[in-house]
C-alpha cells in the first residue's frame, strides 16, 4: 500500500492569534485559536480532505488537466490493488493519460469538452494504436472525469459532454483493426505436448477440458478444490472478476480429475504445478539418459545455494506463455498462446452442447461475450462436465 501523508495538524498562527491548517499547500484560517468554532471548521476541512484523497477540492477554474491527472493517479494507485499490489489497470491508466497530458496538460479541466477529447483520440489513431485499444483508453479518460465530478473537481456538465463522444466503429475510422483471437488449432496443440514439461502439459490439458483462464490454472492448489462429490469444484482464491463479489467455480469432470490426481501431494496449500519440480524432473531424465560416467570433479560439484535464476514454486502466466512459445518453435508450428485454449474449449463446447451450456460453464456475464446465454444453470453445467471434462 502506498505511504500516505499524515493528517495536517490544527495549528496556531502566532501573528494573528487564529487557528490555521495547511492542506495541499493552501493555508486555511479557522477563527480564534482554541474556540469551538475553529475546531468545528478544522474537522470539516479534514473530513473533506480525507474524502478527496487527502486534498481539498480546488476551484474548477484553477485545476488544470495535468493536476487532475496527478490526483486521479494517486487515487488509482490506492483503488486498483489486489493482494497489496497494483493491478494491470494502473498501467492502462498511465498509457491513456499520456496523450491527454501532452496535448492539454495546461488546459483548465473545466473547459475540456468533446472536441478536445476527439483530438486526443486522433493522436492515438496517428500513433497506429488498434481501434479497440483506443476505445478502451478513451473510456479510461471518461472515467477520470466521472471521478472528478464525484469529487467536485469539475462541473458535471464536463463529464456529460464527454459522454457524447461515441466509440469508434469497425471499418468507420482510420484506426488500425486487430486480427480476431482464434482458438488454438487442435493439431498445433498436440504437436507441442512432447516438447513441454509434465507440468505444462497438464495445464494445457486442464484448460482444454475446463476452459479456465491461464491465471487460474497456474494458481491451482489442492486446498481450493472440493473433492467430496463426483464432480469436483475448483474455487480460485484470486480471479478476474473477484472485485465484483462473484465466487468463481470451475467444475472438474473425470478426465480433469485424472490429470489433477497426478500432482496431488501431502502439502494441500502448495501449488500443483511447480517450475521447481519440473526442473528436478528434467534433470533426473537427463541423468538417466547419460551415456558416459561422471568424472570425479563432476561428482564433487554441488548446486549453487543462491542461483541467479532459481525456479519458483509456481508458474506465472508469463512463464507459462513462454514455455508454450518455446515448444511451438521446437515443434515447428505457428505460435499460439494459453489464452487460445479457453477459446478452443468454448468453441468445442458450443458445437457439442450449444450456446447456453458454453455461457454456463465459462461463467460469462453478458450475451455478447460467448454469444451468449440466458441464465446460469448449475445442474446443466454438472451434467455436461461429467461427459466432456
Amino acid at each position: 500500500m502506498p505511504k500516505q501523508s499524515p493528517i495536517p495538524k490544527y495549528r496556531l498562527h502566532k501573528a494573528s492569534g487564529q487557528a490555521c491548517v495547511v492542506i495541499d499547500g493552501r493555508w486555511f484560517y479557522l477563527g480564534q485559536h482554541g474556540s469551538v468554532a475553529s475546531r468545528a471548521e478544522y474537522d470539516r476541512l479534514i473530513a473533506e480532505g480525507l474524502a478527496n484523497n487527502r486534498a481539498l477540492p480546488s476551484p474548477t477554474s484553477e485545476l488544470t488537466i495535468a493536476e487532475l491527472i496527478l490526483r486521479y493517479w494517486r487515487h488509482a494507485n490506492v483503488y486498483y490493488r489486489k493482494n497489496g499490489e497494483p493491478t494491470g489497470e494502473v498501467g492502462k491508466i498511465r498509457d491513456a493519460m499520456r496523450p491527454l497530458k501532452q496535448l492539454y496538460g495546461r488546459t483548465p479541466a473545466a473547459v475540456f469538452g468533446p472536441l478536445r477529447l476527439k483530438a486526443v483520440r486522433e493522436k492515438m489513431i496517428s500513433e497506429k494504436l488498434a481501434r479497440t485499444t483506443i476505445n478502451s483508453r478513451v473510456g479510461t479518460i471518461k472515467r477520470m472525469f466521472r471521478w472528478a465530478v464525484e469529487n467536485e473537481l469539475v462541473p458535471p456538465s464536463v463529464y456529460l459532454g464527454l459522454q457524447a463522444v461515441a466509440g469508434l466503429r469497425q471499418g468507420r475510422s482510420d484506426a488500425r483493426e486487430t486480427e480476431r483471437v482464434l482458438p488454438a488449432p487442435e493439431g498445433h496443440v498436440r504437436a507441442v505436448l512432447p516438447h513441454v514439461s509434465r507440468e505444462v502439459e497438464a495445464m494445457v490439458q486442464l484448460q482444454l477440458l475446463t476452459g479456465m483462464r491461464p491465471g487460474e490454472v497456474v494458481s491451482m492448489r489442492a486446498c481450493d478444490i472440493e473433492m467430496s462429490n463426483a464432480i469436483w469444484v475448483y474455487r480460485p482464491p484470486r480471479h478476474k472478476i473477484e472485485h465484483h463479489g462473484i465466487q468463481r467455480e470451475i467444475l472438474l469432470g473425470p478426465r480433469a480429475q485424472s490429470v489433477v490426481r497426478g500432482f496431488l501431494s501431502a502439502d494441500a496449500r502448495g501449488y500443483l504445478f511447480s517450475p521447481e519440480q519440473a526442473e528436478a524432473e528434467r534433470n533426473a531424465v537427463r541423468r538417466a539418459a547419460r551415456r558416459t560416467p561422471m568424472t570425479p570433479s563432476q561428482a564433487r560439484r554441488r548446486c549453487r545455494t543462491k542461483p541467479k535464476r532459481a525456479p519458483g514454486t509456481r508458474y506465472t502466466i508469463e512463464a507459462y506463455r513462454r514455455a508454450v512459445a518455446r515448444a511451438c518453435a521446437k515443434a515447428g508450428v505457428p505460435r499460439w498462446s494459453p489464452n487460445q485454449l479457453r477459446h478452443a474449449h468454448a468453441t468445442a463446447l458450443r458445437k457439442q452442447s450449444g450456446l447456453e451450456a458454453a455461457q454456463v460453464l465459462l461463467e460469462h456475464a453478458r450475451l455478447e461475450t460467448t454469444q451468449v446465454y440466458a441464465e446460469r444453470n448449475r445442474a446443466l453445467a454438472a451434467e455436461i462436465i461429467a461427459k466432456i471434462g
